[in-house]
């Protein structure tokens, strides 16, 4: 039999602390969830951080949190400002240990203040509520999991440092760095929280992400006296709108949505400002480049339109994720520890994006959908699966051991990143 689809005695005595502790994740999951940390609402994340260091300064870690650098955001008027989000919270045990890891979770959600505040039992095993899969579901049951490891004999073995970010679902142009700086100080495995599918299935490869902002000025005038002195930014907008989205289609894999075009004012104006913002996914490096040349490429005929001016913003600011050597290597071990407690992990390639791309751009292997079951997310039907608190985080423990007692070959698995 695979030796990591058995379970050791230790092995077991994780699984039984997890079935004890599932009615508490869910309760902490509660607590967490009923304060909006909706990644614009920096009161809320700042209210939920030090209840968040202070669960975790239940292990045996050291707990810091940290002020992120500010990050540029465009207003609607098309100005540049400097924004800033919540603390970054980081926990680091036993740097020195032979093993390292690297765990990584946000704290923030897509729910601003007023939007999705409830939460409520469905009465079929599921739960409804803000971030209770997406993803404080998860960092609840990250933290009994690695209780659980460090009530076991093997915790001398394997370090972990820990990014709780406030500003993943807006593209952790604060925290990212952190993540990286934590990734690359010898970590040789990645595990990310996000929530797995309802069905339980996991995510495989993933594509890149950019965000960007398109900036154009034109002239205004009098729409009915002297519209020919204007030159109109709505109309160079639209055109560069078309012109994104006939993208779609001409190069395989790569998607471009423009999600808003802000400007204008009073049908007596020629508009002389509008704002596009728009997204892109590419499946590697190469597609990637092609999606921001082509960017650039309608950027640079938007503002050849005469009396027309702007500045363009952003980027890919998360790279593809693509299924290599290592991450194969990773979710064929994972799926084998899953097996030992009957579960059928099936990992599914997914044009969505998180920290976990940030981690395997900074050289390290990763899975990166450990948290809950659970469906619906980013909408006010999100929900959790209850019986998938104890199941996860028992796949949490079964990592850990079996990375520290060597069953899982965690050097073995890095050193294939490159091929």
């Amino acid at each position: 039999m695979n030796q990591l689809s058995s379970l050791t005695r230790e092995d077991e005595a994780a699984r039984e602390h997890l079935a004890a502790a599932a009615a508490e994740m869910v309760a902490r999951t509660r607590g967490w969830s009923a304060i909006n940390t909706g990644s614009y609402n920096i009161g809320g994340l700042k209210t939920l951080a030090p209840k968040l260091a202070d669960a975790f300064s239940a292990l045996e870690a050291d707990v810091a949190l940290t002020e992120g650098p500010g990050f540029e955001n465009i207003g609607a008027d098309g100005r540049v400002c400097e924004m800033h989000s919540g603390p970054i919270i980081e926990v680091v045990s036993r740097p020195s240990a032979p093993i390292q890891v690297v765990m990584s979770g946000h704290y923030d959600t897509v729910f601003p203040p007023g939007t999705f505040e409830t939460i409520q039992d469905l009465g079929n095993g599921q739960i409804n509520g803000p971030g209770m899969a997406d993803m404080k579901g998860g960092l609840s049951l990250m933290l009994e999991a690695l209780k659980a490891f460090e009530a076991g004999p093997f915790k001398e073995r394997l370090g972990y440092r820990i990014v709780m970010t406030p500003d993943e679902e807006i593209g952790n142009f604060a925290s990212s760095a952190a993540l990286t700086r934590a990734a690359q100080s010898g970590a040789l495995i990645g595990m990310t929280y996000e929530p797995a599918m309802e069905t339980g299935a996991m995510s495989g490869g993933r594509k890149g992400s950019a965000v960007f902002d398109i900036v154009l000025h034109g002239r205004a005038a009098h729409a009915g006296r002297a519209k020919e002195e204007g030159r109109s930014a709505i109309e160079a907008a639209a055109e560069l709108v078309v012109g994104l989205e006939g993208l779609n289609g001409q190069r395989e894999g790569v998607t471009f949505n423009v999600g808003a075009i802000e400007g204008g004012g009073p049908v007596n104006i020629v508009p002389d400002l509008a704002v596009v913002r728009f997204g892109a996914r590419a499946p590697d490096a190469d597609a990637s480049s092609w999606a921001t040349r082509e960017v650039e490429r309608l950027f640079a005929r938007a503002t050849a339109r005469s009396g027309i001016h702007g500045h363009l913003h952003g980027g890919f600011y998360r790279p593809p994720k693509p299924r290599n050597a290592a991450q194969q290597a990773l979710f064929d071990a994972v799926h084998a520890t899953g097996q030992a407690i009957g579960l059928d992990l099936e990992f599914v390639d997914t044009g969505g994006v998180c920290e976990g791309n940030n981690i395997f751009a900074a050289g390290v292997p990763n899975v990166d959908t450990l948290g809950v079951r659970g469906g619906r997310i980013h909408s006010n039907e999100e929900f959790v699966v209850v019986d998938s608190f104890p199941e996860r985080a028992t796949l949490s423990a079964l990592i850990l051991n079996r990375l520290a007692d060597g069953r899982m070959d965690a050097k073995g698995i890095k050193e294939l990143m490159g091929r």
